[in-house]
């Protein structure tokens, strides 16, 4: 122990002091703060929204735990809740009709027990444009609430009695929001909300009714933990446990995508950092040449210098762990006031693993980037005392290089848990520094044949002189500051292009209203209608009910699948369309679009993938008894996300040419003109119905909103980390140039041929590095539109006119600032030999 200080501990922390004192560690910590600070922002943040999901998705749920099924709930799943003193509703849903006089409407009826619902709230009003408030209770028996728009279907106010089945219910509230809605097709009917006690009078409920049913429970989180395991074990066909993601897909995703992009700013900030950590622990390296060798000429042992530089490093990285830390808590507390509105709610204090992660985000960021260049530190050679000019064998640095590059991919992964997202950014990264060597290289072979040629302009081939003669250090800078340059070239595509993208995919004129049940002979009347109204490029989706009972003429049935989600989709019916043409929410990922004249299907590419389905299978659908097959011709990807009529499968017209249709649209209805188009709809066409899905994307507009200003907010590290990169750049190069100027100097160049020389290297430098990173932005922010974020993304002709722009101007006053007082340095300076 007493030889482990005395030869390894407290060498180290000297060293440390000394160091610091010298100033030369301070970049290298400023750097790993930066890079801490976000690594920590960030997971806290996920971390307090983790724990916000899943504590308020039974908001979103109606419950803690949510158990749907196809058949009523087994007795035994209510008795072991209530054995585990858990709250529970049971709710029934199904397609039924309404009626007032000769009105009749079809509804999506619900049928709930008391305490419905047990987690998020259930706003009601008094009237159809009264005000909304929180429910209290349910419906109380013999009453119903609906929504609104079943009022002016069957023109009917609150108080007045409609029929329901064999029974007649009085209207008691009119429906504001409902927590757990969703989108399904079962919903897209007038909500009409009622008592399970009164069911049984409506004589709705018979053997082989389609009937949804579920059960909500709410709890202690160890009993409903508990409980799902049980349940878990217990499920049968057709019983499964709903999830946010199933019931409320479109939150779900919009979430995951905001996820997505606060990561990806922090991922990139880590990028930016683990760059100016390169650059300077290199200088450092370099400045230490000498000091090592004297050292060892003193009798320093390799060993010795090696774990004096381990415990340097070790500690300098828990300090920048600490500090970062602590700087990332405070800088997340910023993001919590705009995030915790995600959802509307507080969020939950974080656990100490994002503070565990950002400390070992530190140290390997050190591991990766700092410690392979003072690899072969230790090993300076004695003899450099004498002869200054002994290098290190460049092989000896390959596993240390190595090591970095995993442990750099290693921190990415860990920190997005996206395999993906992380090699896109991590391997973008790699593969940009090679191509940025490579291409730095030839354009550096090329200006030195150029200057070969020059007869005139001292000034210009001084500046090609010393970027040939300084091949090396040129390479590194245009290599760094095409990083810098990059990453906040990607942050801007991010900021604009990315977001926007995003944004667009949910416009301000998205469709908010879908219009259903559209007989053949009312398509005309109805676009009519529509345009009348204001509303423009109405499009009509035919709408066909059909049953998948053979694949590749094999017949099919729920027994033959083990996935839940593909035994639920045999047991339903599919909504079929036909189109001549693509739709503009989909692209075709596999195969062709579909032959109008052929009995074609273009299926969605994630059913297809549930199903087993691929290109050339056929699939045979049961029409209204009316067999029909159909081969895949392709697959499409279909953007859920545009809020516009899809569809799973959508056949060729031939196929579906005597099948029996109804259409739908959906459209935009400005606020506020909902009532008065439903009103003037129904009363020329009383068959059709109106689904406003206007509170759901109210949801994932707010959600999208505050994600873009938690994205922003995230900048403030990037923006920092990507100007203390592009100074390391340049001043990584300082002691190199100061010599070379005073051996000009001590040769008789003057002081103004310098001057023009060094603004001519730079704004070569500039430019060059600037393309390269305005192709590198493109290339990267285009494979992650595709491939992480799922939208396209059109190429932006900015970014080259910006990155030559910018790169000029951040080199020239970089440059000016990093480099202040080397053209002053005196013709003496030439005998004092730099490494």
């Amino acid at each position: 122990m007493h030889t482990f200080l005395s030869s390894y501990l407290w060498p180290g922390l000297r060293a440390l002091r000394r160091d610091w004192r010298s100033g030369e560690l301070r970049l290298l910590l400023l750097a790993l703060v930066l890079a801490v600070s976000a690594v920590t922002a960030v997971g806290f943040l996920a971390d307090r929204l983790d724990r916000a999901l899943q504590r308020d998705s039974g908001q979103l749920l109606g419950g803690d735990l949510a158990i749907d099924a196809d058949a009523p709930i087994p007795p035994e799943f209510l008795q072991e809740a209530a054995e585990r003193r858990l709250q529970t509703v049971q709710t029934l849903q199904f397609p039924s009709m309404a009626s007032s006089g000769d009105n009749t409407q079809l509804v999506a009826l619900k049928a709930v027990t008391d305490l419905y619902p047990l987690r998020g709230e259930l706003r009601v009003a008094e009237s159809a444009n009264g005000p909304p408030m929180a429910a209290a209770h349910g419906p109380l028996a013999g009453e119903a609430w609906v929504d609104g728009q079943l009022l002016n279907l069957l023109g009917l106010k609150v108080g007045d009695r409609m029929a329901v089945g064999d029974t007649h219910l009085k209207i008691g509230r009119v429906i504001a929001y409902e927590p757990d809605r969703g989108m399904r097709f079962i919903n897209v009917a007038p909500r009409l909300l009622m008592r399970v006690d009164d069911l049984p009078a409506t004589g709705l409920v018979a053997p082989g009714s389609r009937i949804r049913y579920q059960l909500l429970a709410a709890g202690e989180a160890g009993d409903i933990d508990q409980f799902r395991s049980w349940v878990q074990t217990r499920l049968e066909r057709g019983q499964r446990i709903s999830t946010l993601e199933s019931s409320r897909p479109e939150i779900q995703r919009t979430l995951a995508r905001a996820q997505n992009f606060l990561l990806l700013v922090a991922m990139l900030t880590v990028v930016i950092a683990a760059v100016a950590i390169a650059l300077a622990a290199r200088r450092f390296g370099q400045r230490h040449h000498d000091g090592v060798a004297i050292m060892r000429c003193l009798g320093a042992r390799t060993r010795q210098l090696s774990a004096m530089l381990w415990v340097e490093f070790i500690v300098l990285g828990l300090m920048a762990g600490v500090v970062g830390c602590v700087a990332g808590f405070l800088a997340h507390q910023g993001l919590v006031t705009i995030v915790s509105e995600w959802l509307k709610t507080s969020l939950p204090n974080a656990g100490p693993l994002p503070a565990l992660q950002g400390l070992a985000a530190g140290l390997l960021l050190l591991l990766g980037f700092a410690l392979p260049p003072l690899a072969g530190l230790p090993r300076v050679a004695p003899v450099r005392v004498l002869r200054r000019d002994a290098a290190l064998s460049p092989a000896k640095h390959g596993p240390a290089y190595l090591m970095g590059a995993v442990s750099f991919l290693l921190l990415l992964w860990w920190m997005s848990g996206d395999l993906k997202l992380s090699f896109i950014v991590g391997g973008g990264f790699l593969v940009s520094v090679l191509i940025f060597a490579a291409l730095a290289w030839g354009l550096l072979r090329i200006l030195d044949a150029v200057r070969k040629r020059l007869a005139g302009s001292p000034s210009l081939r001084f500046a090609l002189a010393g970027m040939a003669r300084r091949r090396g250090l040129t390479i590194t800078q245009l290599c760094a500051l095409s990083m810098g340059l990059m990453i906040l070239l990607l942050l801007a595509l991010t900021r604009n292009d990315l977001l926007r993208g995003w944004q667009s995919t949910l416009p301000p004129d998205a469709p908010n209203t879908f219009v259903i049940n559209i007989q053949p002979d009312q398509r005309e009347a109805v676009v009519e209608t529509l345009r009348a109204a204001g509303i423009s490029d109405v499009v009509l989706s035919p709408m066909v009910r059909g049953r998948l009972v053979a694949i590749n003429q094999q017949p099919v049935d729920a027994d033959h699948y083990e996935d839940d989600r593909a035994k639920r989709m045999v047991d339903r019916e599919f909504n079929l369309s036909h189109a001549q043409a693509l739709p503009a929410s989909n692209r075709i990922t596999e195969g062709r679009w579909l032959d109008p004249r052929r009995s074609e299907l273009a299926l969605e590419s994630g059913l297809a993938q549930t199903l087993g389905v691929g290109v050339g299978d056929t699939m045979t659908f049961d029409v209204a008894g009316q067999s029909i097959e159909a081969t895949v011709s392709g697959l499409r990807k279909v953007n859920w996300d545009s809020f516009e009529a899809n569809f799973f499968a959508l056949l060729s017209p031939a196929a579906l040419r005597d099948a029996p249709a109804t259409f739908i649209t959906s459209i935009h209805v400005e606020p506020g003109r909902h009532g008065d188009l439903a009103q003037r709809l129904l009363q020329q066409f009383p068959n059709l119905t109106l689904f406003d899905i206007g509170a759901i994307l109210g949801q994932v507009e707010h959600i999208l909103d505050r994600a873009v200003q938690a994205v922003q907010f995230l900048f403030i590290f990037a923006v920092l980390a990507g100007a203390l990169v592009l100074g390391a750049s340049l001043f990584s190069t300082r002691d190199e140039r100061m010599h070379e100027v005073a051996v000009l100097r001590a040769l008789g160049a003057s002081g103004r041929q310098l001057k023009q020389a060094l603004r001519v290297e730079l704004s070569i430098i500039g430019i060059m590095a600037g393309l390269m990173a305005a192709f590198a932005a493109v290339a990267i922010a285009a494979l992650l539109a595709r491939h992480v974020f799922d939208f396209p993304l059109g190429i932006p002709w900015w970014p080259w006119v910006a990155g030559m722009a910018a790169g000029l101007a951040i080199s020239l006053a970089g440059g000016s600032a990093a480099l202040a007082g080397v053209l002053k340095t005196s013709p003496l300076a030439s005998l004092r030999v730099v490494s």
